[in-house]
Formats: structure tokens, C-alpha cells, sequence
């Protein structure tokens, strides 16, 4: 029978031939594949959203580069859009960890179960906690720093080195960098130049960390 395989991991007791019935095997792989699906068409839309912010970026940085009367400003709107783009790729990444967590409950409990191994008979109350009330295993701050770390993180790190780069190509060829007069070239309006770095400077902080503190492993990884 499906779960009570003569094998040195098979089950002696717990799930029998009622607990894997046509109809109930039958449920649970549907459930499988419609998870499955559910996990490719979210990985879709996350490769477009990182997709949007590159191209915004690029755009962006060849429209400030390329004409001297712009203003270095594109370059923190183009950060402050790459943000967006982040917070809505992390949203996408929770709903998506929430077919992947299911999927892993099935892969770690369901499978091996049918195949003759020995799994905790009560393994499908958690299958049926997550069904009756979906959540994601990973907070939004986890979701932020996983996307920053495998994307975004790049990302910014590009639009850095080219506001940096505007605000050098915007002086006279031989000017010298000095402090704190440097700290004028990012002025902005009544904004002073001093303002703008710290406040960029501490945006960038805000990132690393949570790329720093984002989870290692995701849950059911474990061990």
C-alpha cells in the first residue's frame, strides 16, 4: 500500500490505506501541480519587476549622462524608483513563498510517504493550517533583504557610482575634490549638498542592512 512500503524507513503505524485513498492522493497531487504552476507564474512576474528596474535605471542614467544641463536629482529619483520596484518584488516574493512553503510540505511529507518512508503521520494538520489560513513564512523585512542581496543590491550599487559620476562630470577638467566644499556639488535648490549625502548615505544603510539581516535559510530548509 502507498505509505507502507516493507522498507527499512517504512511506516509502522499512523497513516494507513484510508489516509491515501484514490480520491485523497489524487487531491493532493492536483494540489501539487496547481502550486507548482502557482510558483512559475510568480517567478514571472519577479524577473519582470527586477526586469522594470533595470530598464528604468538604465534610461534614466543615459538621460542624465548624456546632457550636461541635467540635474543630478534623476539619479535619487532613480533610487527612489529602484525602491519601489523593491517593495513591490517583495510583496510578489511572499505571495510566492506562500505556494513554495506548501510545496515543501508536500515534497518533505506527502512523497516520500507514498515512495514507503517513515514521515510524522500528523505532517497534513500543518498542510491544513496553511490552506485554512494563508501566510507567508518570510517577513517583509527577510522578503526586502532576500531581493536586495540576489538583485537590487547591484542595481543600486550602479545608480551610486553613476550619480557620483554626474556630479564629477559637471565640474571643469582639473578641479580638485575638497571638503567640505565638495559637499556643495549635490545641492539641490535650497537643499544643501550636506543634507543630500547624509541623507543618500543613510538610505544605503537602510539597505545593507537588510540585505545583512535578511533570514539565511527559508523555512522547512532546515537540517
Amino acid at each position: 500500500m502507498p505509505g507502507t512500503g516493507g522498507g527499512p524507513g517504512a511506516l509502522t503505524g499512523g497513516l494507513t490505506e484510508v489516509s491515501y485513498s484514490t480520491n485523497t492522493s489524487n487531491a493532493l497531487i492536483h494540489l501539487y501541480r496547481a502550486e507548482v504552476g502557482k510558483m512559475t507564474a510568480y517567478r514571472q512576474r519577479l524577473d519582470m519587476t527586477t526586469n522594470w528596474s533595470v530598464v528604468t535605471t538604465a534610461g534614466l542614467s543615459s538621460f542624465a549622462l548624456g546632457d550636461v544641463n541635467t540635474s543630478h536629482a534623476t539619479f535619487l529619483f532613480a533610487m527612489f524608483m529602484n525602491y519601489f520596484f523593491l517593495r513591490l518584488e517583495a510583496r510578489r516574493f511572499r505571495t510566492y513563498e506562500i505556494a513554495h512553503h506548501r510545496v515543501r510540505i508536500m515534497e518533505r511529507f506527502f512523497y516520500p510517504a507514498m515512495l514507503g518512508d517513515h514521515v510524522d503521520p500528523g505532517w497534513h494538520q500543518l498542510l491544513l493550517a496553511e490552506l485554512a489560513k494563508p501566510r507567508s513564512p518570510m517577513s517583509r523585512a527577510d522578503a526586502l533583504g532576500w531581493r536586495l542581496g540576489r538583485n537590487y543590491l547591484w542595481i543600486y550599487s550602479a545608480v551610486l557610482l553613476a550619480w557620483l559620476a554626474k556630479l564629477n562630470l559637471d565640474q571643469p577638467k582639473g578641479w580638485m575634490l575638497e571638503f567640505p566644499d565638495a559637499l556643495s556639488l549635490a545641492d539641490i535648490g535650497n537643499f544643501p549638498g550636506w543634507l543630500v549625502f547624509v541623507g543618500v548615505t543613510g538610505f544605503y544603510g537602510y539597505l545593507i542592512t537588510l540585505a545583512i539581516r535578511a533570514a539565511r535559510t527559508y523555512p522547512l530548509e532546515e537540517g
